[in-house]
């Protein structure tokens, strides 16, 4: 990290980041709060209110705002203390853990919400542990603190200890629950008070110098005053001071304390973003490691989203710029079909309204609204041939056939489902015997949520039936040794949306029978979405 080149200043001043955590902590609430205080909404929404409030703006699918759930990562840009923050929700919800999985080959370092009563959960600890795959820097918010919630000590323990990694404060809270008035401020020995009465308003800071002022009796109650030093004390003794380095190397991670919805720590994490988070890093490719400071423009699609607008059978492809100058109408080549791409309409997103990009640097994270040229995985470039790789497929765990009520629709239903397919949204696979599709999907509620979406932006009811089969797995090796395994197997083998061939198979003993007695052949539980 250390002997890299300065990157130009417009590179340098990006932070692209995602939001991770298990459903219910507030990490859609804080998203909400980080564009409010970057100036791109008036008025935060919350995810549950009454009529017209209730509209928040990062959740744009109908499901998403009847049930207050994130079910589609969606990508925000906005200005805050003079850096560009590009900003990645993604769905907390397990049943929708590989969306998020993607999305997080796109950013350079995550944020990981924690509820301040729960701590902890099995979904953080999952998304946790990609993040460390990829070695992202984190940076904790632990949310809540307006509510009865656990002990400092406590949740800074469990988070060591569950996810094996060095905790530093950066603020500390002052009291809980109802008593919770604010934090201190560790990195820049400042107080933190919160406003119960606006939930829309900035926390007010008090400068003072060290907890030996005599100003913070002015604002904490005596007892809570000899709590808060008696703890800070034993904090500092006990736990490691923040140092960048090891933060940048995903080997210490910074916690700040707060509630989300009251507006109150929001502004600290942010300011922690700007000035210790990562800028753009460099993006592993097959051929060679691509820098972002490099002059030609490449870039790699981590999320196809079909029919933001229903009333346009429009695709958007998300794509993380991984180097260059972007410039509205350029050409770039589009890697899997060798042909060039003008972009003459490549978007910016600020939630579910769009405006034209004119320019986009290293880093960004622009919308190219496509007729379904761009699949997850492409690259695009000025020319070079690059496959960008570690960004993941994975077999479903939940099979089901699904019929069309309308048998005059069946063209139609494959065309949807090819779309889902393409979108990543779910896996489609076509069995070599029989008609009919059996879709595969990670976890349940993506069925119902299929199922909403092919009747509401293709006017076809559906239903999904149980299918015979439990699992998928992808097979590859010689092709001589592939088409007789597969004209063996018929009544077991399926093509999926790409052509390539998949063994459906009701137990875990098929699985190793077949890699017992065909050892030149590999089943694989996922597939790299490279081209």
């Amino acid at each position: 990290m250390e002997n890299r080149p300065d990157l130009p200043p417009e590179i340098a001043r990006r932070r692209t980041f995602a939001i991770i955590s298990h459903p219910d902590a507030g990490k859609t609430t804080l998203t909400e709060k980080f564009l409010l205080f970057g100036g791109a909404i008036q008025m935060a929404g919350q995810v549950r209110a009454k009529g017209e409030a209730r509209r928040t703006r990062s959740d744009f699918m109908k499901m998403e705002q009847d049930r207050g759930i994130s079910v589609s990562a969606s990508a925000m840009s906005f200005e805050y203390d003079g850096h560009r923050f590009n900003l990645v929700d993604t769905p907390g919800h397990s049943d929708f853990s590989e969306d998020t999985y993607r999305t997080l080959t796109a950013v350079d370092a995550a944020i990981m919400v924690i509820d301040g009563a729960k701590g902890v959960e099995s979904q953080t600890r999952k998304l946790f542990e990609v993040c460390r795959l990829r070695d992202l820097p984190i940076l904790t918010f632990c949310n809540k603190m307006d509510r009865e919630s656990r002990d400092t000590f406590e949740i800074i323990d469990e988070i060591q200890e569950n996810l094996a990694i060095d905790v530093a404060p950066a603020s500390w809270p002052i009291g809980m629950g109802r008593d919770f008035i604010g934090a201190y401020d560790l990195l820049n020995d400042r107080l933190e008070i919160m406003d119960r009465a606006d939930r829309n308003k900035l926390a007010e800071s008090v400068k003072i110098s060290g907890l030996d002022d005599p100003k913070l009796a002015d604002h904490i109650p005596a007892d809570l005053l000899a709590k808060l030093r008696e703890e800070v004390e034993m904090a500092r003794e006990l736990l490691p001071a923040f140092d960048r380095k090891s933060f940048l190397e995903g080997h210490m991670t910074p916690i700040w304390f707060g509630s989300a919805i009251n507006s109150f720590g929001v502004k600290e994490l942010m300011s922690g973003i700007s000035n210790y988070g990562p800028q753009p890093q460099p993006q592993m490719t097959a051929e060679r490691q691509i820098e972002p400071e490099e002059k030609s423009v490449t870039g790699f699609v981590f999320k196809v989203q079909a029919n933001m607008d229903p009333k346009h059978r429009d695709r958007v492809a998300f794509v993380r710029l991984a180097s260059g100058h972007f410039e509205r109408g350029m050409k770039l080549t589009h890697v899997r079909s060798k042909k060039p791409m003008a972009v003459t309409n490549p978007v910016l997103f600020l939630a579910a309204d769009r405006e034209l990009a004119d320019e986009a640097w290293a880093g960004d994270i622009i919308g190219i609204p496509n007729h379904g040229q761009l699949r997850i995985g492409d690259a695009l470039t000025e020319g070079e041939g690059l496959r960008f790789t570690g960004i993941p497929s994975f077999a479903p765990e939940l099979l089901q056939t699904v019929r069309s009520g309308d048998p005059m629709k069946a063209k139609h239903l494959e065309k949807a489902l090819m779309q889902f397919a393409e979108e990543g949204a779910a896996k489609v696979f076509k069995p070599m015997i029989g008609s009919g599709f059996i879709v595969g999907v990670v976890g349940a509620l993506q069925f119902e949520v299929l199922a909403s979406r092919i009747e509401i932006e293709y006017g076809i009811p559906v239903r999904f039936e149980p299918s015979q089969f439990t699992s998928a797995r992808w097979v590859s090796g010689p092709q001589d040794k592939l088409d007789a395994f597969a004209n063996a197997n018929k009544q077991h083998m399926a093509t999926d949306h790409d052509g390539d061939p998949v063994y459906l198979t009701r137990l875990q003993w098929d699985i190793d029978r077949v890699e017992r007695d065909h050892p030149e052949l590999k089943l694989t539980a996922t597939k790299e979405m490279m081209v």
